[in-house]
């Protein structure tokens, strides 16, 4: 980057209008701000598009409660449109605005073609304004980044480039990862139901909703009830995901739209935005899906939540909008166009291709004691023990208590580092016809040596762990397409004609895809791999990079899990390696 070549802070903030109503072509209006350099004169524009109420973004909530870290009470998720006077004194217009159906901005439903439309309409509106030179761009986190690949979708002629952070993808497999209902659904629906338009059903999604209605799985939540219980009064922003999980949007249509991005993107998300996995795996799947953009950048972070107000990376957001919608030579189409950042090593790592070229595709193999072992099964590694590892999980309801199964490898005799995605393929068998099925990656300090796996069989030392990455499968959508899968990446089409109830007491083979990550394991440390069927709400305090890790719904039913690793069921965890293999 050419620092010194990037826009300088030398304008005042001026309001050009506040709570404006700007007419879409069906005559709905959406509430929108306009800021501006306080000078004479056209600048290019960015804008911020959400339903989270834009009042959040004005600069004096911004200087209020500043840069404030995610496990802070001051933390406020939707003040994610970008910091206006940054902007501003750069010599860039800010334009927030709320979609039909929130804030002061007309009713309407957000997940419909009008609400696409309106994307194309407040571009081109912009783009005619007496202090908007033509040249539009778009900013933000989360929805505010998804709304700028749906814009980029509809070709708007003054939409020059796009800069989404964290975009979410908001179809069955981000939703729902593997298949579990996630907590955000019914979390951020109850909340949504308190500000979104009213929507009926139709007969099929009433039909849906008395099946969720009666699902026992669902009667130990009651946050899900409160959402549920809504039907026929207030939608809900993620009422019809949580009925009706895979018609909620035409998501093969989607994927096909993505071909239709041909502007340049910056991309971005952090390692641990897992947490909510509608951002990490959108991003990846907006980066896998924008083949015709012409110029793409990709950014890897750590942490699941920027600070709030965001600001992070708004060096990087104006080296790229200074040279697309400004002409300045910044240097950014010079640089790799993949920047990861590597946990364990703490740096960044730069590649102009993901998965990295250099990836070497590992496998470690689950063995009896508990290991991980480099080595396959040979008639000559067997130890005698056939017997499969167990564990029986009860419901939420009856305990809090996380049964879990934990393999780790002996201490690494140098750096390890794994980038890249991975996955689980593992035999297993349960006396139910389904099953979550939660795997859980983790950095092991070299203390471990004293610790055993079991619960109860000698003291166990506080010793250094941090969690990596997760991955998830329900059972019953267990089905893969070898077409589309990829090493690391199995591919399910987690649809209705696919999902099958489980032969209880049948060994059945489950390959899970566990979410992309960057880390090092340092020597000595150990690689773990932990099996569970149920997690709950964590978070670890003063910790930036777990601050929070989400939960999904469990079974009501007890189930007993037996994990098969052997010759004839040969499990293993396969990883992207970078660099020497310890095997």
């Amino acid at each position: 980057m050419k620092k010194n070549n990037l826009s300088q802070p030398i304008y005042d903030t001026k309001v050009e209008g506040l709570d404006r109503m700007i007419p879409m072509r069906d005559g709905t209006r959406l509430a929108v701000d306009v800021f501006r350099p306080d000078a004479e004169g056209r600048f290019p524009a960015l804008l911020a598009i959400a339903p989270h109420n834009k009042f959040l973004q004005r600069p004096e909530v911004m200087e209020a409660c500043n840069n404030q870290p995610a496990w802070s009470p001051l933390w406020c998720g939707p003040a994610e449109g970008g910091d206006t006077k940054f902007l501003t004194s750069r010599g860039y217009a800010h334009v927030i605005a709320n979609l039909r159906g929130f804030g002061n901005s007309d009713p309407g439903d957000p997940f419909t073609d009008e609400t696409r439309n309106d994307l194309y309409d407040l571009i081109e509106w912009i783009a005619q304004q007496p202090w908007c030179d033509g040249n539009v761009g778009m900013i933000g986190i989360s929805w505010f980044g998804r709304k700028q690949l749906i814009a980029a979708m509809k070709k708007p002629p003054h939409l020059k480039a796009i800069f989404p952070y964290d975009p979410c993808w908001f179809s069955f497999k981000d939703m729902y990862p593997g298949g579990l209902i996630h907590a955000m659904l019914f979390h951020l629906g109850k909340f949504s139901a308190e500000v979104a338009h009213e929507v009926r059903l139709t007969p099929d999604e009433e039909k849906c909703w008395e099946e969720a209605w009666n699902n026992p799985d669902y009667r130990m939540y009651t946050a899900m009830f409160n959402v549920l219980e809504r039907k026929g009064k207030l939608g809900g922003l993620f009422f019809k995901h949580l009925i009706d999980p895979y018609e909620p949007e035409n998501i093969e249509e989607l994927e096909k739209e993505m071909e239709k991005v041909d502007i340049p993107m910056y991309i971005g998300t952090g390692w641990y935005a897992y947490t909510y996995k509608c951002h990490l795996f959108g991003t990846f799947r907006y980066w896998d899906g924008s083949k015709n953009a012409p110029f793409k950048k990709l950014l890897l972070n750590g942490p699941a939540h920027l600070p709030r107000p965001w600001i992070a990376f708004h060096d990087e957001l104006l080296s790229w909008y200074d040279y697309w919608l400004k002409g300045i030579d910044t240097g950014i189409k010079d640089e790799p166009r993949v920047k990861i950042w590597v946990m364990g090593a703490n740096r960044w790592r730069y590649s102009d291709e993901w998965p990295l070229k250099e990836t070497r595709w590992t496998k470690l193999y689950l063995d009896s004691w508990e290991r991980l072992r480099w080595e396959p099964f040979t008639p000559s590694s067997r130890d005698g023990i056939d017997a499969p590892d167990c564990f029986a999980q009860m419901p939420l309801n009856q305990t809090t208590t996380v049964q879990k199964l934990r393999y780790v490898t002996d201490p690494l005799p140098h750096d390890v580092e794994a980038t890249g995605p991975l996955s689980l393929h593992f035999w297993a068998e349960i006396d139910q016809e389904d099953t979550n099925w939660i795997i859980i990656l983790k950095d092991v300090g070299p203390d471990v040596s004293v610790q055993t796996a079991r619960e109860g069989e000698m003291e166990r030392p506080k010793v250094f762990e941090r969690e990596i990455t997760r991955g998830w499968l329900k059972a019953s959508h267990r089905t893969i397409d070898e077409n589309k899968s990829l090493p690391g990446r199995p591919f399910h089409p987690y649809k209705r004609s696919t999902q099958k109830p489980v032969a209880p007491n049948e060994i059945t083979r489950y390959d899970v895809e566990i979410a992309p990550t960057s880390n090092v394991f340092k020597r000595d440390h150990r690689i773990c791999v932990e099996i569970t069927s149920l997690d709950i709400p964590t978070g670890v305090a003063g910790d930036s990079a777990v601050e929070y890790i989400s939960y999904h719904l469990c079974s009501s039913k007890t189930t007993v899990h037996k994990i098969y690793r052997c010759e004839k069921y040969p499990s293993y965890l396969l990883l992207p390696i970078i660099g020497e293999n310890p095997g």
